[in-house]
């Protein structure tokens, strides 16, 4: 018989990266559509770190807690991101078979922080044989936020002038790689620290927040993406030519409520396979370059928590659950 449990990253309270526990727990079964994925790497991402610490944007923590759990979180294993090796088929799932590398996002059912989840094969995708399973996992956290906003909200197209605020996180660094990719002039807003990193990955311009502030800036941008919730609405607005559009990945509820027109906020993106079919696409290709950090086993995630509340993370955070061909 195969094995009824598994290692998982547990959390049983809100709280900081030490609420982590590692546990062993009954292993899922896949339901009607599913398939169980063996994981190999799953990601860290600020998302995770914002609903195990409860800290949820302004207006949206009453929300929040309802959703996703009063006083813990009702699904203890966290993590909507992984990539890893299908170990067996649930009723009515057809499209892979136990043995297939896959690639793909949970959403609201979470459970990528463990060594098996269960998945939804239309939130799947084919790992192409020329990528790792680090960069697969990689490429879909900010991969899909940054596609969502820039090709499906802003309709970006060749020609125009991108301002990516946050340019070296997870979201960052895959606007300003899409954004040229789609055609655009990208200038990346980081610390003088990450110019390097991400003029390598495109920009154009660099701008170094802790000498220019954004305030001070003079030019207007046809699309302003801020990608870490730090650009007031008001100084992103001015930041904006006639017909600019203002793309606010991380929203508190007012902005939201007050989003339309030239403001697009909240509407996180679709875990759509095409999506991440695509991604996986130009990560193949080499038009993508996913920015990782790697850590080893499931008992890396607390030490990834502390580094994304850190503030300083850069790209994305990878845990590697298990070496591929495990």
């Amino acid at each position: 018989m195969g094995r009824t449990t598994m290692k998982a990253a547990v959390i049983d309270s809100y709280g900081p990266p030490d609420v982590v526990r590692i546990a062993e727990v009954p292993r899922p079964e896949p339901k009607r559509g599913q398939v169980l994925v063996r994981v190999v790497a799953t990601a860290v991402t600020a998302g995770d770190a914002r609903i195990r610490g409860a800290r949820f944007p302004r207006g949206f923590a009453p929300l929040a807690r309802l959703a996703l759990g009063l006083r813990r979180p009702r699904r203890p294993i966290l993590g909507v991101v992984l990539s890893g090796v299908v170990e067996a088929a649930g009723p009515g799932a057809h499209r892979f078979r136990p043995g297939d590398e896959v690639c793909g996002m949970t959403g609201a059912a979470l459970g990528a922080h463990a060594e098996f989840a269960a998945v939804s094969e239309r939130r799947l995708a084919p790992k192409p044989g020329g990528v790792s399973h680090a960069d697969a996992a990689a490429a879909l956290f900010g991969g899909t936020t940054a596609l969502h906003f820039l090709r499906d909200r802003a309709a970006l197209t060749p020609g125009r002038t991108v301002l990516v605020n946050g340019a070296s996180g997870a979201v960052g660094t895959s606007a300003v790689q899409l954004a040229k990719h789609l055609g655009a002039h990208v200038t990346a807003v980081t610390s003088a620290r990450n110019a390097e990193l991400v003029v390598g990955l495109g920009a154009d311009r660099v701008i170094d927040y802790t000498s220019t502030p954004l305030e001070q800036l003079g030019e207007r941008f046809d699309v302003v993406l801020d990608a870490v919730g730090n650009l007031p609405r008001a100084s992103g607005m001015r930041l904006l030519t006639e017909r600019g559009v203002l793309l606010l990945v991380v929203a508190d509820l007012w902005d939201m409520v007050r989003a339309r027109g030239r403001v697009k906020a909240g509407r996180p993106a679709p875990e759509r396979a095409e999506d991440i079919e695509y991604l996986l696409g130009l990560v193949a290709s080499g038009v993508l370059r996913p920015v990782v950090r790697e850590l080893g086993g499931l008992g890396a995630i607390v030490d990834a928590y502390r580094l994304v509340d850190s503030g300083h993370k850069v790209g994305n955070l990878i845990v590697d659950v298990a070496p591929s061909g495990t």
